[in-house]
């Protein structure tokens, strides 16, 4: 297990939700909620994004408490405000990296290269890989340096077909996301609907919704605190 005691949470930088002319953006409780209990738990939180500076942002909710101290913690607040961007990221410098979900990581994680090498760097060099709800999505093409994929024969969580269709963004959205993991390879493990579903396999961790946010900072620092 890598020695450093730093998570990157990498946000979305996309905000169009198709061709819907909606926004989207990162969704704020699935970063609110992990950054709370690794800071607890005595982890230093950096943020990044595919473009660098500061990400669109939504699902915002300020009747939730974590939410709103996410938002009003100075430190949380100046990165937010200057999210590294991922080229210029050293994987060495992280014990985990964590990809925060939102329906515009569907458009962006994917395809980015840069975003890609940091995780597989992280998991080559005993570090942890999470994800939740739509952050699998920068999971799907993520290949070791086997050339297999990161995710292949691994148990996974993401947001489900079922919950895209409930949400209405089946044919929105460029590709299933469950179905996708499932063709990378991965066994993926659903729960029902909007139920909190954390499923860990060696050291990657993923959760299925925003409900299950505080699970997979939970379930991430088990991982991170049984290799120290």
């Amino acid at each position: 297990m890598s020695g450093t005691r730093t998570v990157l949470l990498v946000l979305t930088s996309h905000d169009q939700l198709g061709s819907t002319g909606r926004s989207t953006g990162f969704y704020l409780p699935e970063a609110a909620h992990p950054w709370k209990v690794l800071s607890e738990a005595g982890f230093r939180v950096d943020l990044a994004s595919p473009a660098g500076g500061r990400p669109p942002m939504d699902g915002a909710d300020l009747t939730d408490p974590v939410q709103q101290a996410f938002l009003d913690d100075p430190e949380m607040a100046r990165k937010l405000d200057a999210t590294l961007s991922v080229q210029d990221v050293d994987a060495a410098d992280y014990g985990a990296i964590v990809y925060v979900g939102g329906h515009g990581t569907m458009w962006d994680f994917p395809g980015d290269r840069n975003l890609a090498g940091i995780a597989r760097d992280i998991y080559e060099a005993g570090g942890a890989v999470a994800a939740v709800c739509h952050g699998p999505a920068g999971l799907v093409n993520i290949t070791l340096s086997d050339g297999s994929y990161l995710v292949a024969g691994k148990n996974v969580a993401g947001f489900t077909n079922s919950e895209e269709a409930a949400a209405g963004l089946t044919d929105v959205v460029p590709f299933l996301l469950q179905s996708t993991l499932e063709e990378r390879g991965a066994k993926h493990i659903g729960a029902a609907d909007w139920e909190p579903n954390v499923v860990v396999d060696g050291r990657l961790v993923t959760g299925q919704n925003p409900a299950s946010a505080t699970g997979v900072g939970e379930a991430l620092v088990k991982v991170l605190g049984d290799g120290s």
